[in-house]
């Protein structure tokens, strides 16, 4: 899918331009070119260090504006970038991702920033100690990864090492902003952008205000196994991302998830019609799929599911902006994603 050059794309990174001044150049790879300082009003805060920041595993104290930011948790290179930092390392963005195992939203803010592409490592099987270890970095950042009790111990050896707060993989974008606006002493900007990003999302409530007060489940059902049925818990960054635009976890979730700190659970198909919800969210891969569950005996007697109130993406791109949001990823999913769970919405009332 070819880039989007829309006015709400624009005039949102020019927001997160104007948040964050641009960092030098920045290398990667086991000879790592010295990356510049940051200058201008867009640099750190006079009075931002020393600064300790605590997180689920212990703390960090950081003495001095990061240089060299590596980054491990899905959407903490947004965040760096867009405060006007480019990071060093980060990983590779396979799902979703573009040609240069990134994102167009994150590289269009990093071309903006007068950065270059950070060296990407492959974090399938974990976080890779010594690959990251070669990139020299002075602050490694996890706000929302799943950075292990064992890779922290071993990564805090190199630089300062900020994870998640309490849940992994479960940072709201609010969060991860503001704790990373800290390390890099940039809390001025992080707030700046923040205003923006909400800013964003209260256009997209005023343009579709069918999704008031709607309820949903955001799940999944494996084409290869109807006998289940997934579901996000509202601990997860997409239904809460959901909420953020005035819509509700159905009661069914919040009854099931109310004592599980999980952020996915599933349920037998048998119980399909019990899955009430005004609006019902999943992935594809093919368009197939999506007759399948309508088709199937017990998957298509979920009320959303029968009443056409289904949303179904299968472009991974536009699933990417919702998996992990960002204030870089904001727009896009207000621009890709909003519109389909809108119309949705619309096919709910229609048919009740």
């Amino acid at each position: 899918m070819p880039r989007l050059r829309t006015a709400l794309l624009t005039a949102a990174a020019a927001l997160l331009v104007l948040a964050g001044c641009t960092t030098g150049p920045t290398g990667g790879g086991a000879d790592p070119a010295p990356a510049s300082g940051t200058s201008g009003p867009g640099g750190a805060d006079a009075t931002a260090y020393p600064v300790t920041l605590t997180d689920a595993f212990g703390s960090a104290t950081i003495t001095k504006e990061p240089k060299r930011v590596v980054t491990l948790g899905w959407s903490d290179a947004d965040h760096v970038a867009a405060l006007g930092v480019a990071p060093v390392g980060a990983p590779k963005v396979t799902w979703g991702g573009n040609a240069n195992l990134s994102t167009d939203w994150f590289d269009t803010q990093l071309a903006a920033i007068g950065g270059v592409q950070p060296t990407r490592f492959d974090d399938a099987d974990g976080n890779p100690v010594e690959e990251i270890a070669k990139l020299q970095p002075d602050l490694i950042l996890a706000t929302n990864s799943g950075i292990t009790k064992v890779e922290y111990d071993k990564l805090r050896k190199l630089a300062p090492v900020v994870a998640y707060p309490e849940v992994a993989y479960g940072t709201p974008w609010q969060d991860s902003l503001e704790t990373i606006g800290k390390a890099l002493g940039r809390t001025k900007q992080a707030a700046e952008v923040e205003k923006s990003t909400v800013a964003a999302l209260d256009a997209a409530r005023a343009k579709y205000p069918q999704l008031a007060g709607k309820t949903f489940i955001y799940g999944y059902i494996a084409p290869t196994d109807l006998s289940q049925i997934g579901f996000y818990t509202p601990s997860d960054l997409r239904p809460r991302m959901l909420t953020e635009l005035g819509m509700k976890n159905a009661p069914f979730v919040e009854q099931r998830a109310r004592n599980s700190r999980e952020f996915y659970l599933t349920v037998s198909s048998e119980q399909a019609a019990s899955l009430t919800s005004d609006v019902f969210l999943t992935y594809v891969t093919e368009d197939s799929q999506v007759a399948a569950m309508k088709e199937d005996a017990l998957v298509g007697r979920v009320p959303a599911i029968r009443s056409g109130a289904l949303v179904a993406t299968k472009d991974e791109k536009v699933g990417l902006t919702m998996s992990s949001p960002t204030p870089l990823s904001i727009p896009y999913m207000t621009e890709l994603f909003v519109p389909l769970v809108a119309a949705a919405a619309d096919r709910a009332d229609a048919a009740s």
